[in-house]
């Protein structure tokens, strides 16, 4: 078990998962707070760095493309407060830090973790029913329907048609932007035949977000949305799908291929002393077992 508890949070990690656990401290972002606590699976990662600076420094994960409905959703975009996937460490705690890091960064080399794109997603989401106020409007999502209610301060136009109700099936994408600046943000509802065009002030399917405390929240909204709809990697397999029988055959020859070239990162890993006798061992024999 390796582990660092910090005033921003706690990370655990057992071998097969890492369990992140946001703190208690006003300085922890709400959607944080809201999101709970996560388990990462090992197969979901792709790195995790250790930033040093002198008043505090940072711990952070790089998940794997598509394994993160919340991430998918957010693309990116998430404040610092907000993200789950760093945490700030006090500088007396860089060394537990980086013993975190390394013990995750073994575990993936060990497990020979790809750090590539996946095509199914490898965490929930957050739990259901999801519900957030922010904006003009309020949005909630019970797992089968989203439903959008509006507030005093929504377009007359927009609130005149009344609370909306969208089935899932319905939907082909969620788009979730924080307010920037003096632009305006929203989470808007990609509704099949509907326009997409239309600014969100004004659009049925959208809540209209401008920047205040509760607006993050809204991504909790998006990823659980996300979470229910197609991967990604549907509509890419899609585009360039090829036969069975040859797709089946080429992935047999970039496993073996890839299995060989980890073979040989082990021994460049082993002689340049990163990897100990018995960690080259170990990670050799879980290569060779594969092929």
């Amino acid at each position: 078990m390796a582990d660092i508890i910090q005033k921003d949070g706690t990370w655990a990690f057992d071998g097969d998962a890492l369990r992140i656990t946001p703190g208690r401290e006003k300085n922890v972002g709400l959607l944080r707070r809201e999101l709970g606590e996560l388990v990462v699976p090992l197969r979901a990662l792709a790195g995790v760095s250790v930033e040093q600076g002198r008043k505090s420094g940072r711990l952070r994960l790089r998940l794997r493309d598509g394994s993160d409905p919340l991430l998918q959703a957010t693309a990116g975009r998430l404040a610092e407060p907000h993200d789950p996937y760093q945490l700030v460490v006090e500088p007396d705690r860089y060394g537990v830090a980086e013993y975190v890091a390394d013990e995750l960064r073994n575990a993936l080399l060990l497990e020979g973790v790809s750090p590539g794109p996946v095509d199914e997603y490898l965490l929930p989401g957050p739990s259901l029913p999801v519900s957030a106020s922010a904006g003009d409007g309020t949005a909630s999502f019970d797992g089968e329907r989203v439903r959008l209610e509006w507030n005093w301060k929504t377009e007359e136009s927009k609130a005149s048609a009344g609370s909306r109700t969208i089935p899932l099936a319905d939907l082909t994408a969620v788009d979730w932007q924080p307010a920037a600046g003096l632009e305006n943000g929203h989470l808007r509802f990609l509704v099949r035949g509907a326009p997409v065009d239309v600014p969100p002030k004004y659009d049925p399917n959208a809540v209209e977000l401008w920047g205040f405390r509760k607006d993050p929240l809204m991504a909790l909204v998006a990823a659980a949305v996300q979470a229910r709809l197609p991967h990604p990697s549907a509509a890419r397999e899609g585009a360039g799908r090829i036969p069975a029988q040859r797709a089946g055959e080429r992935e047999a020859g970039e496993d073996h291929d890839t299995l060989l070239r980890r073979l040989r990162e082990l021994g460049e890993l082993h002689r340049d002393g990163v990897l100990t006798d018995e960690e080259f061992a170990l990670a050799k024999q879980a290569v060779l077992k594969r092929l």
